[in-house]
């Protein structure tokens, strides 16, 4: 059986969690505890020498790590990734905005709050990050307004990728009251058959 080494709090891991719920892959959940460092011990490494979740194990022996990378993997053949060249570049130009335009900004935020407590010392940073995360929900909200979906007329991984954060993004601060579409979009990813809520560890 595939193994995911990861951290049910991760958005990065609940994507993938997310998708082999989507597709009834069956795998072993594997807990590793970064707080210890634990993705940094040699065992980790060896797989990963990033050292960072989640991880994936495939049955012959392959590791595969990133996300995004690993959702590509996975969904290739079905529904969840078009065969369309085009459509399937637009599943990128998501999942790279995902990364570099929101996760920064929206799981930091949520990790200087929900993990950390909002510190005194990095409150300026929070803030900062708060308001990077404003504009990548105003990017994801203008594109909502028009369509159900991020790419095509059904859900794909560019949705997964962009729900994983955005669905706790209040736990960062945020406040979604201020983005109807997206609390639309939300609902209907939550609703489709096969969805899975992010675990509490």
């Amino acid at each position: 059986m595939l193994e995911l080494w990861g951290d049910h709090l991760s958005g990065n891991c609940y994507k993938v969690e997310m998708l082999f719920h989507f597709l009834d892959i069956p795998y072993k959940f594997i807990a590793v505890d970064t707080k210890k460092k634990e993705t940094q011990s040699l065992s980790f490494l060896a797989h990963n020498p990033n050292g960072k979740i989640p991880l994936v194990l495939l049955e012959n022996g392959n590791s595969l790590w990133e996300s995004n990378a690993i959702l590509h993997y996975f969904a290739e053949g079905t529904s969840f990734l078009p065969t369309d060249s085009f459509e399937k570049a637009k599943v990128l130009q998501w999942q790279f905005f995902e990364q570099y335009s929101h996760e920064p900004y929206i799981a930091v935020a949520r990790y200087i709050q929900f993990y950390l407590g909002l510190p005194e010392n990095r409150k300026e940073e929070y803030e900062s990050k708060k308001t990077g995360g404003r504009k990548a929900l105003a990017v994801m909200e203008s594109h909502l307004s028009k369509y159900a979906y991020f790419v095509g007329k059904q859900m794909s991984i560019a949705d997964i990728s962009l729900y994983a954060y955005t669905h706790v993004a209040e736990e960062g601060g945020f406040s979604l009251a201020e983005y109807p579409a997206i609390q639309a979009w939300i609902k209907r990813i939550e609703t489709t058959p096969g969805y899975t809520k992010m675990q509490r560890n």
